[in-house]
């Protein structure tokens, strides 16, 4: 039977594939060892997802792995064999403010295990798709660099610059700061491509804006429009750090996002890299998307303003996601950030309604 490995499997992207590829009729090995709750706390554990997807999924099979212990990745991949055909990585530590705290373990997971399931790929499954979940912070703050003009409530790329459409591809990576979470990524993905274009094996790197949805357990380090919905309807405090509140992010859909994997695995090429994220179609600012979640949840919000801006952060992003739809021009968006803040606003409300 058709085998697909999941790497965080019981997180927001690694859920996602996991039930899209299991509609698939696909039998699904998830790789998750819930260090969510690890770096952030009880509140953002993976387990309830991951108990969920034991006892709903078809075909699903958990193992609580650390994908920075080599053997055990190895051992996994073997057991498998010739069955696996494709791994879908999106286990990582993804915070830069956490990963300034312990760097060891940052690169140890984002960097170390990334190759740790490159190497058990290529002994075991060189032909399968690779697909791999990256970050728009492999840039660093190269993209505050971009002139940009301020808006009553945004920050907004100057009219006619080739990155009005959203960033591309072509943006260096070098001469930058990149935060030690940045940096850790940075050298996950460098070795995507490489194996890809050394190995000859179909990988491929999706650098992503703002990745939500409603399964995302958001905290303040991380998971913007989770956490701030989820402080909107409680009545728990919010900060907003620098950039006058304006600082503008895209966010795709994990449903949009795990549809762009599918399209990928159907039909891969070899050492790709993709921005990919909610593009002109879905963005907001930090001040735009309080106003949205006031309005959607019918509460105020409680929030203070600190100037300090955190180390590496954008002023502005928006992807440009025009190289993969060309690509793939089958793909399409099915949510707008409206659609995705009303998805999240439920599932905000019905988690404490169970609670």
């Amino acid at each position: 039977m058709r085998t697909i490995i999941v790497t965080g499997s019981a997180g927001l992207i690694g859920s996602e594939t996991v039930k899209r590829f299991a509609r698939d009729a696909a039998r699904v090995v998830g790789i998750d060892n819930d260090m969510r709750a690890r770096f952030f706390g009880a509140e953002a554990s993976t387990r309830r997802t991951r108990d969920e997807l034991v006892s709903t999924v078809r075909n699903y099979d958990h193992r609580d792995v650390d994908i920075r212990d080599a053997d055990a990745v190895m051992q996994l991949f073997k057991e498998q064999g010739n069955n696996i055909t494709a791994v879908v990585h999106t286990a990582a530590q993804p915070s830069h403010d956490w990963a300034a705290r312990d760097p060891q373990v940052d690169f140890g997971v984002n960097a170390n295990g990334t190759l740790n399931l490159l190497e058990a790929a290529r002994a075991c499954c060189p032909e399968a798709p690779f697909v791999f979940t990256s970050t728009n912070k492999v840039y660093g703050d190269t993209p505050n660099r971009l002139r940009l003009r301020e808006l009553p409530k945004r920050w907004e790329i100057e009219p006619g610059h080739e990155y009005e459409p959203g960033i591309s591809e072509t943006m260096s990576i070098d001469y930058t700061k990149h935060s030690l979470f940045g940096a850790s990524k940075a050298a996950a993905d460098i070795l995507v491509q490489e194996y890809g274009r050394y190995f000859g094996m179909p990988t491929a790197c999706f650098r992503g804006g703002c990745l939500t949805g409603p399964a995302h357990a958001g905290t303040e380090l991380h998971g913007f429009l989770s956490y701030l919905m989820i402080c909107t309807v409680t009545g728990r405090p919010y900060r907003v750090f620098g950039y006058g509140g304006k600082q503008v992010r895209d966010n795709i859909h994990s449903y949009d996002l795990v549809e762009a994997f599918a399209e990928f695995i159907a039909a891969p090429r070899a050492g790709e890299v993709y921005n990919i994220g909610g593009s002109r179609h879905s963005n907001c600012s930090m001040l735009e998307a309080i106003e949205l979640c006031e309005q959607i949840s019918g509460r105020k919000l409680t929030w203070s303003y600190e100037e300090n801006n955190r180390i590496g952060d954008h002023i502005w992003w928006i992807s440009d996601v025009r190289k993969f739809q060309s690509h793939y021009p089958s793909w399409k968006f099915q949510y707008g950030l409206r659609e995705i803040l009303d998805e999240i606003h439920r599932a905000v409300v019905q988690t404490r309604e169970a609670a």
